[in-house]
This record gives C-alpha cells, sequence and structure tokens, in this order.
C-alpha cells in the first residue's frame, strides 16, 4: 500500500466525516427550529374580536377597559373591540362570522351559532306612571297594566328592542298591544319625556342602578310628580314561555330612599345582557377568556364599576341560550388538564421520536455501507496476510507485512470513528491482528533458526 494511497483514503475519510458532521448539525438546527416553531405558536395570545356598541356607550367602555386589562397583564387571550351603531349591528357581524364574539342582549334573534360565555349585566323593565296632569288634562287613573288600554307609553331607547318586549308583557298580561301608544325617545331626550303631556306611563330597561332610569324617574317626578310603579304581576308565566327573560324583582327605595321609590317591593321581567361566542370557537380559548374576566373583574372595577357585575352564564343543557362548552367547563370546574388534553399529541409525538430514531439509525447504516464493507476488506486482508505470513522467507517481507497490518489497523479504527462497525468488530479486528502478530513471531523464529547469520527481528 502506497503512502500516496494511503494519504488519499485519509483525506476522502475526514470529507466523509466533516459531511456527516453537517449533516448532523444541520438535522439538529431543524429540529431545533421545528420545536421553536411549535413553542411560539402554542404560547403565542390568542385576540378575539368582539363586536359592541353603540360608540360611546358604557358596554363599549367595559369591553375597552377589559382589553386594556388583558394586555396589560399578558394574558393568553386578548380583546379586540369592534364598535357598532348598536346590538342589530353587532348580530349582523356575528352572523356573518366576521367577528368571535358580541355584546347582546340575550332576548335578540340570535343566531344558532351563538352561545353564551358571560352575563355583562341584568336588566330589569321599570314601568310607571306620574301622580299629577301636565297643563289641564287630568291625570290618568292607571294601577296596574290592563289600564294602559288607549294611553301612550314614552320608551326610553331608540331601538325595538324595548318595544318588542313591552309589546310582549301587555300581551301575556291580557292587554291587546295594538291599542296601547308607544313613543320611544333617545337616551339624550329625558327632559323631552319628562315634558311631553302626551305620555301616561314611562319605560325603562337597565341594571337596578342605571343613571338613565334614575334620571327618567327624577326628571318624570319633578315635572309630573311622585311616580307609581306598576308591578308585572305575569312575570313568572312571562319567564316560562319566553325562556330568554326571567322574573325579577325590584326591592322598595331603591331609586330613592326619600322619598321612598318605589315605596314596596316591585315584581318585574329581567333580561340578560350577555358576551355571546361562536359555538365553533376553540373551548379551551373560551375558557381561558371566561377565566380572565372572572379573576380580573375587581380590578377593572376600579375604574368601571359594572365590571363588578359580571356573572356567570347558566350551565344547565336545558337553558334558553347554551353556556359555550369552554366556558361550561370552566364554571363547573371540569377541564382538562394538560395531560388530559394532550396526552394523545404526546404519545404520538413519542411513537414519531421512536420511528425517527429508528429511520435515523438505517439511514446511518446505509450510509456507512461502503465504510463497512471496507472494514469487511481489511479484516480479509488481514487473514490473508496470516497466510502470507507463513511463507515469508525474509524479515523484510515480514517488516512490509507488519507495515500493512498497521494500515489496516488505522483504517479499522476510522471506521469504527465513523460509527460504521460496533464495538463487536473492533474487537474481532483485535483478535485477528493478535493470530497475525503469533504467526508473525513464529515466523520470524523459523527464520532465525533457519538462517543463523540473519539479525534477529525486533519484536514489533
Amino acid at each position: 500500500m502506497s503512502e500516496q494511497t494511503e494519504n488519499s483514503g485519509t483525506a476522502r475519510r475526514r470529507l466523509k466525516r466533516r459531511n456527516s458532521s453537517f449533516l448532523i448539525l444541520a438535522a439538529g438546527m431543524l429540529v431545533f427550529g421545528l420545536a421553536a416553531g411549535v413553542l411560539f405558536y402554542g404560547l403565542r395570545p390568542v385576540t378575539l374580536s368582539i363586536a359592541v356598541g353603540p360608540t360611546g356607550s358604557e358596554d363599549v367602555k367595559l369591553i375597552q377597559g377589559f382589553a386594556q386589562a388583558f394586555a396589560h397583564s399578558g394574558n393568553s387571550v386578548r380583546l379586540k373591540p369592534v364598535t357598532t351603531q348598536g346590538s342589530a349591528e353587532s348580530i349582523a357581524l356575528f352572523t356573518a362570522n366576521k367577528v368571535d364574539l358580541a355584546v347582546v342582549r340575550g332576548d335578540l334573534n340570535l343566531p344558532a351559532s351563538a352561545e353564551s360565555v358571560a352575563i355583562l349585566r341584568k336588566n330589569v323593565v321599570v314601568l310607571w306612571t306620574p301622580s299629577a296632569a301636565k297643563g289641564k288634562r287630568r291625570p290618568a287613573r292607571i294601577k296596574s297594566l290592563g289600564d294602559l288600554v288607549g294611553h301612550k307609553v314614552g320608551v326610553v331607547g331608540s331601538t325595538q328592542d324595548n318595544v318588542t318586549l313591552l309589546r310582549v308583557i301587555l300581551t301575556e298580561s291580557g292587554v291587546n298591544p295594538d291599542k296601547v301608544a308607544i313613543s320611544q325617545f333617545k337616551l339624550s331626550q329625558i327632559a323631552d319625556l319628562a315634558r311631553d303631556p302626551s305620555l301616561d306611563a314611562y319605560m325603562t330597561v337597565g341594571p337596578l342602578d342605571s343613571k338613565v332610569t334614575a334620571e327618567a324617574i327624577t326628571a318624570t317626578a319633578a315635572a309630573r310628580g311622585e311616580p307609581k310603579f306598576l308591578p308585572i304581576d305575569v312575570s313568572e308565566a312571562i319567564a316560562q314561555k319566553h325562556p330568554r327573560y326571567e322574573s325579577e324583582e325590584i326591592a322598595g327605595s331603591i331609586f330613592s330612599s326619600s322619598p321612598a321609590r318605589p315605596e314596596d317591593k316591585v315584581e318585574t321581567v329581567g333580561v340578560n345582557h350577555l358576551i355571546i361566542a361562536q359555538h365553533a370557537l376553540a373551548e379551551s380559548t373560551v375558557g381561558a377568556l371566561d377565566r380572565q374576566l372572572f379573576t380580573q373583574r375587581l380590578q377593572v372595577a376600579r375604574d368601571l364599576p359594572a365590571a363588578a357585575k359580571i356573572e356567570k352564564p347558566d350551565t344547565d343543557k336545558d337553558a334558553a341560550l347554551p353556556a359555550h362548552q369552554g366556558a361550561a367547563a370552566y364554571i363547573d370546574g371540569t377541564e382538562r388538564t394538560f395531560l388530559e388534553k394532550y396526552s394523545d399529541y404526546i404519545w404520538g409525538g413519542i411513537l414519531l421520536v421512536s420511528g425517527l430514531g429508528s429511520a435515523g439509525a438505517w439511514l446511518r447504516h446505509y450510509a456507512k455501507r461502503d465504510e463497512r464493507e471496507q472494514y469487511i476488506t481489511h479484516r480479509d486482508n488481514l487473514l490473508k496476510l496470516i497466510a502470507r505470513v507463513r511463507g515469508a522467507e525474509t524479515a523484510e517481507e515480514l517488516a512490509a507485512m507488519q507495515d500493512d497490518a498497521d494500515a489496516l489497523l488505522r483504517e479499522a479504527l476510522d471506521c469504527y470513528d465513523d460509527g460504521a462497525i460496533e464495538e463487536g468488530d473492533l474487537s474481532a479486528i483485535g483478535l485477528t491482528l493478535e493470530q497475525f502478530h503469533h504467526a508473525v513471531s513464529d515466523r520470524r523464529a523459523v527464520i532465525n533458526g533457519d538462517r543463523p547469520g540473519l539479525p534477529r527481528i525486533r519484536a514489533g
């Protein structure tokens, strides 16, 4: 084996080793990049768009407050408010799947994909009549809802929602709603409401601490005398027939303690103001949203007291508006743990890694097939050297064979370093070399004995 050939083989082996190291490094970087990408994707915050309106309303301020709180706290779920002109536009965007969430009243015509996430507040109907006449008119003697026939009711709010609710109340109370005149006033027209002499009763829909309701009662009391509050005696029947309404009670003196407004408790009808979500929204996302809402509501309530009124939705399966599964799981404490959610993926990943490891080992073995074939050739050549040793006639021939054996050993060690052969293969080479050295020693003794004039060969 010439020195040039030996050097060429060594260079080739180094090049292969360098290429192998490069491939391993590239594969490691690829795996690291994939893992980092999966981690980034899994931990990135989810932003949900939420339709809410009208502009400048308490609902808009409340949702904006939560959106800022979520962003400041670095929560996993963020809110992106989409301001609308009111519930009708919010529902239209929600129905068209242009938003993930919407703030709406529970008695509206909601799409089948809508499911409740949280109750922002409970609205109640407040109906009252004035006790004094305006101008030359005598005060109407209205003691119950049945007495509203032939009279006119002023409804605060420019949307159709409150009018629809009043018609439901009149119908269930045995009053033909077509025989009751209705006039609507914007929130900014409460003074006009109080001054209108044609009105015989008033109606608002809102939370019990609503500023709008309090201002309307105060304004009408100043213009038309102390209010007489009208009970809705059929509230429980309405709740039975219209599940999205609830039977509620107005406590005495809640609007004013001196004078007492009302003097005693009053039966009425309530309707929830909700955050609804698309049914297709991920369960884990909605569960995280609910957790954030209820853990941070007191923090938001420092600036927006209405945040403290947020309540959990009804999780009963027969609820008029079902709760989203993510919200129900959070509220009922049935959220799945990380292992329960992702156990299938974890085991699948383990199997995949195991398969990739086996495939990698096969590929490695396949890639090193040439070197392994070289090892087999070197082993066979070493065995041939043993046979040649027995026929050597001179010490020079034995020395040349030892040089060849040393070269074969280097080649075998390179194969072992490259991973082309196992430790057992290297042991086989060692055993063969041991036999070779025994053969050389035996042949040296023979040569020295047959030819006494020859110098003794130094042990290699």
